[in-house]
Formats: structure tokens, C-alpha cells, sequence
């Protein structure tokens, strides 16, 4: 379970076995049928089941190499692109959009080794996060960071909240150095994550629309040697 859970990962759980007790007791002095009190119970038992397993936080192997980009969050890859982003890039970036459904892990991790220049928490909207422009209206926050490791390129990792999602956890401070793969924070109830690096030449896209990938372990993009 992730440390980034509280306190919903013990609240949640908590009103669920609450209201579960209640029922039970309702049914043993027959104020209710033995057929909803059955009812009641499965629904909340599949509820309590999905919030623990939302804030699940599953060992990853991080993939070796100096020269990759893994993914910074767990889901389906919705969008790649060339776009042009002048506020950490500074110029044509290679964007790619991965959405987070309700039963993805949402902790999200770093690219590569890198250090935080700047993290930028941006209030908005809560559109669907399956669409791209969401990026443009929604809740977000951004941490620009640079590569530890050639070429050193800025790179830029996207929070999105989404229709559902209403709390962005990022513990990335300026100045901070992490690993490849290490956590940083997490989007809590469906969203949206997007890398930013910049598009050149010896950079190779790995991903495709519609491909799963997994936060931490799943390679991007790669420079080529």
C-alpha cells in the first residue's frame, strides 16, 4: 500500500466497514430481507476490495540503461505527438499521453535519473482525462527536471486529474535527485500523465497508441548510441 494513500486508504475502508456492520445488524433484527442485506454486503465488499487495491503499490523492475525513458505512470498510451512546448523544452518536444483508468496503479514514477528544477501546481477543471485536451483545462501539475546522465535534456512530467480524480500528490522538491523509476507522487481516482522530451534526431519512440505500459518498467523512448 502506498504511503501516498492517506488518509483515504485508511477513511474509505473505515466508512465501508462501517456501513457493512450496520447491514448485517439490520439483518439479524430483521429490518431488512436476508436477500438485500446479501446484496448490500457483496457491493460493499467489491467497493472495500477496489479502494485497497487502488492504493496498491506494486514492486517494479526498473530497466538498466542511461540512454532510456520509462514510463512515469501505469495505463494506456492515448496520444504521441510532436508538439511545441516553450516553458521547460523550449521548443519541439516529442509528447506522449498515457491515461489512467480506475483500476491502474497511480503512483507515478520518474523517467530516468534526473534532478527537479521546478514544479509547477496549475488549479482547473475536471474533464475526462482520456481526451488530450484535458492537459489544456484541467487540475495539473508540472515538474520540469533535468537528465542526470547525456544528454542532459530538460524533460517535463505532467499530472493530470481527470472527471474522477480530485487530489494530485507530488513530493518532487527543487533540487531533489532521483533514480530511474523512483517514486514521486501519485494522481488519486483516474487521470492523466504525459512526458514531455525534447524530439531530436537520436531519440527513438518505443511506444504506440494503445499500448498498457507500467510506470517505472515499461521503456518509452531511447536514445540511440
Amino acid at each position: 500500500m502506498t504511503k501516498y494513500g492517506l488518509p483515504q486508504v485508511v477513511a474509505f475502508p473505515a466508512m465501508v466497514l462501517v456501513v457493512m456492520v450496520t447491514v448485517y445488524i439490520s439483518g439479524k433484527q430483521a429490518i431488512m430481507s436476508p436477500t438485500a442485506v446479501f446484496i448490500v454486503e457483496l457491493i460493499m465488499g467489491i467497493l472495500l476490495v477496489w479502494v485497497l487495491a487502488f492504493f496498491r503499490d506494486p514492486h517494479r523492475r526498473v530497466p538498466r540503461g542511461d540512454n532510456i525513458l520509462v514510463a512515469p505512470a501505469d495505463g494506456k498510451v492515448t496520444d504521441i505527438d510532436v508538439v511545441e512546448e516553450n516553458d521547460v523544452i523550449g521548443g519541439k518536444a516529442l509528447k506522449i499521453g498515457i491515461f489512467l483508468s480506475i483500476f491502474d496503479v497511480h503512483i507515478n514514477r520518474t523517467p530516468c535519473a534526473a534532478r527537479i528544477d521546478k514544479v509547477a501546481y496549475k488549479p482547473g477543471q475536471y474533464t475526462n482525462a482520456m481526451n488530450p485536451s484535458s492537459a489544456q483545462v484541467n487540475e495539473s501539475n508540472d515538474i520540469a527536471m533535468t537528465r542526470l546522465s547525456g544528454p542532459r535534456d530538460a524533460l517535463l512530467v505532467r499530472q493530470i486529474s481527470g472527471a474522477i480524480a480530485r487530489r494530485i500528490i507530488c513530493r518532487a522538491e527543487v533540487g531533489a535527485e532521483f533514480a530511474c523509476g523512483e517514486r514521486f507522487g501519485m494522481i488519486k481516482f483516474g487521470s492523466r500523465t504525459e512526458l514531455y522530451v525534447p524530439a531530436r534526431d537520436d531519440l527513438k519512440c518505443l511506444a504506440k497508441v494503445g499500448d498498457k505500459v507500467k510506470a517505472g518498467e515499461t521503456i518509452l523512448a531511447k536514445y540511440l548510441e
